[in-house]
């Protein structure tokens, strides 16, 4: 276990790698390992742990009834997933969490945050302040997506989301973390018409881009 990693992650902020050592054993917290494309959890699984991703990345895929799929979300090495479900007992999930690529996941008992161990560790406290502050950027990262679907034009979703990688990034060059199809999920969008509106905006000198390198010209920052 990389605890040195764990105290740069969001959850953990504000705990010592000695101070995570002991948590963790309260926590009921344990490793493991998931293949890309792997499904971590199901629609319909009531869960209790939350996954915090040590390595690789997950996507948090809706499935809808007549077939098609989307991506909600995409939970990069240090973030934290299934923690709102793992909060309300016997509450089913609406989506899949799967791995978007070779993954390692640590697993936490949600409760267990939630409550005062029997060892009464002090440190729950800053456990419990760091999960609300999760929350909270979940949401906002949700207001974003909404914001970048709220067009009916392709071209205006595209925009969007590149200029918040952008400002992420603190530059008009980026690397987008979707394949064409994930990006194409996320957005809302068909995937020919996306990738055909791509080429449109790079002939049209809005962006140039390699694979999932993008560059979006005549940007200042």
């Amino acid at each position: 276990m990389n605890y040195l990693f764990l105290t740069k992650t969001a959850f953990f902020n504000g705990l010592s790698e000695n101070e995570i050592k002991t948590i963790l054993n309260c926590l009921g917290a344990y490793q493991k390992s998931f293949k890309k494309s792997e499904i971590i959890y199901y629609s319909g699984d009531t869960v209790s742990d939350m996954g915090l991703v040590l390595s690789g990345s997950v996507n948090i895929v809706v499935n809808y009834y007549w077939g098609s799929s989307n991506i909600f979300n995409h939970i990069g090495q240090g973030e934290i997933f299934a923690e709102t479900y793992a909060t309300i007992p016997n509450k089913e999930m609406l989506c899949d969490v799967v791995a978007a690529e070779k993954t390692e996941v640590l697993f936490i008992n949600v409760e267990k945050v939630l409550s005062v161990c029997e060892n009464q560790c002090s440190f729950h406290n800053r456990l419990l302040r760091n999960l609300l502050k999760n929350s909270a950027q979940k949401n906002i990262s949700l207001a974003t997506r909404m914001m970048h679907t709220a067009s009916k034009f392709i071209r205006d979703r595209l925009l969007s989301y590149f200029s918040e990688q952008a400002i992420l990034n603190g530059g008009n060059t980026f690397t987008v973390p979707f394949s064409r199809q994930q990006l194409a999920d996320y957005l809302g969008v068909d995937r020919s018409a996306m990738s055909n509106e791509l080429s449109k905006m790079k002939h049209d000198g809005l962006i140039d881009y390699q694979k999932n390198d993008f560059i979006l010209i005549n940007i200042d920052f």
